[in-house]
């Protein structure tokens, strides 16, 4: 069962590409946060759609929201993918797809991990959710669309 607008989001806590554990309660009455699940650190999709936030960070930040991404690599893979692509926000490692099965993000084809992003409120509830597999800027500009509509 897949989360949906209008559903609050599960608290959870994983560790980000420095180690430190993050927990989506720490945002929680202080932020809207764009969470975005991607199938794998340094392919090219992947790559081109953690570019295009990091190219957009700033109008996000400036929205007053934050930009997380979570995939099921190390947190060395992360580390050395945010640092090869400048990535300015946390990536968050879910060894296991915990999260992912928490939220209820649909594999591509059974076997890839699916690329879904949230928009959460600053209340924890999620205001929008995009899936799609190869319209890598297209989650990007939906996220900032539903973000500012929430200033």
């Amino acid at each position: 069962m897949s989360l949906n607008v209008g559903d609050s989001v599960p608290n959870f806590t994983l560790p980000s590409q420095t180690g430190q554990p993050v927990s989506i309660q720490d945002f929680r009455g202080k932020k809207p946060v764009v969470l975005y699940f991607y199938p794998k650190d340094d392919t090219p999709g992947c790559t081109k759609e953690s570019c295009a936030f990091r190219d957009r960070y700033e109008t996000f930040t400036d929205a007053g929201a934050e930009v997380i991404g979570i995939s099921g690599d190390s947190v060395s893979s992360h580390a050395e993918f945010a640092k090869k692509y400048n990535l300015p926000f946390t990536l968050l490692s879910d060894n296991g797809n915990y999260v992912r099965k928490l939220f209820g993000v649909p594999s591509t084809l059974g076997f890839l991990p699916g690329r879904v992003t949230y928009i959460i409120d600053k209340e924890g509830t999620i205001r929008h959710v995009f899936n799609s597999q190869l319209n890598f800027n297209g989650h990007v500009s939906e996220s900032l669309k539903t973000i500012q509509s929430l200033a």
